[in-house]
């Protein structure tokens, strides 16, 4: 579950002191500076998979220097992801300077200076922060210092897979009940984050069998989620939007408990299913449904439906309609 806090209930001379002392003590010791202390706010929630964890941070404008007396005084020797939710903002490290805004990645090590600012004219600033010991990073460290204080765009490839996957944390890991659950969540962030900064390089090569292996089976999942509607999707089709064959497309999903086939009409009846439920969609046809998800006709719609479910859609969506009521 996630962990919560807040400035919201301290006066607003303590916040940005809390907020200061939070950090160094949850996250890094780090020298923040902000040019509004009257105005400042911030919130913070952390969730553990292990030997990882994921932070999601909301602030207003501030400076952030991290010294090497710093470092001296506290260092988890981590790498820190940061995934750009809303603002803008300039990190410095390792000789490296960039700019990021919302929907950019941009990747960070504690064992080395850093400046990092988010401008008074940005007000505030929204981040899921990935954080791992650096050894658990299947990337040559040579590799990984080329990416520190870059800019890391996250709408194609991998890094569009591991943004994603970082999004679906936030909104549902902490339902996971177990802690083998979450854990097992954090191996999967891991290799995302390898599998993204090695494509990033053009090092794919440099990774386990494994990781590479998970990572291009996250980019077939992302890529059947997205082409769900498309009702000529077929592990032809998977296969070519991956430069792979198909028999090594069908080879990647053994272990994985299902088929290509089985995984696009699973997905396919879980969207309708989704969308037979809601308020707002309750006078569509549930034909129009099935066809807006890619089902080839009613009937065939209808017999998976019943099949997955254990009743026709017309009589799950019936007692739905009646709780709801007239109009």
């Amino acid at each position: 579950m996630w962990s919560v806090v807040s400035s919201g209930g301290l006066p607003p001379r303590e916040r940005f002191e809390w907020f200061s002392d939070l950090l160094s003590r949850e996250v890094i010791p780090t020298a923040l500076s902000t040019p509004r202390p009257a105005d400042f706010e911030a919130e913070a929630a952390v969730l553990e998979l292990g030997d990882v964890r994921v932070a999601r941070f909301a602030f207003s404008s501030l400076r952030s220097r991290r010294t090497p007396a710093l470092i001296r005084q506290g260092d988890p020797e981590q790498y820190q992801l940061g995934l750009i939710r809303a603002g803008t903002a300039t990190f410095s490290q390792h000789r490296n300077d960039c700019g990021v805004a919302a929907g950019d990645l941009v990747f960070w090590d504690t064992s080395r200076p850093s400046d990092a600012e988010i401008p008074a004219h940005a007000r505030s600033m929204e981040l899921l922060m990935l954080q791992l010991p650096r050894h658990v990073l299947p990337l040559g460290e040579n590799h990984a210092d080329r990416l520190l204080a870059r800019r890391i765009p996250a709408d194609r490839g991998t890094t569009a897979v591991l943004a994603g996957f970082l999004r679906s944390l936030e909104a549902h890991a902490a339902q996971c009940a177990s802690r083998r659950e979450l854990e097992r969540l954090g191996s999967i962030a891991v290799d995302l984050l390898a599998a993204g900064l090695a494509q990033h390089l053009d090092v794919e090569e440099r990774l386990p069998a494994e990781v590479r292996r998970q990572a291009l089976l996250r980019r077939v999942h992302a890529f059947v989620d997205d082409h769900l509607g498309d009702p000529d999707l077929t592990p032809a089709v998977i296969a070519a939007g991956h430069s792979i064959s198909v028999r090594t497309l069908h080879q990647l999903f053994r272990g994985t408990g299902e088929t290509v086939h089985a995984r696009i009409r699973r997905r396919r009846l879980e969207r309708c299913r989704a969308d037979l439920g809601r308020a707002d969609l309750h006078g569509r046809p549930i034909a129009a449904i099935a066809a807006r998800w890619g089902f080839s006709g009613p009937a065939v719609f209808s017999r998976s439906f019943r099949e997955a479910y254990g009743m026709s859609p017309t009589e799950f969506r019936a007692p739905r309609t009646r709780e709801r009521g007239p109009e």
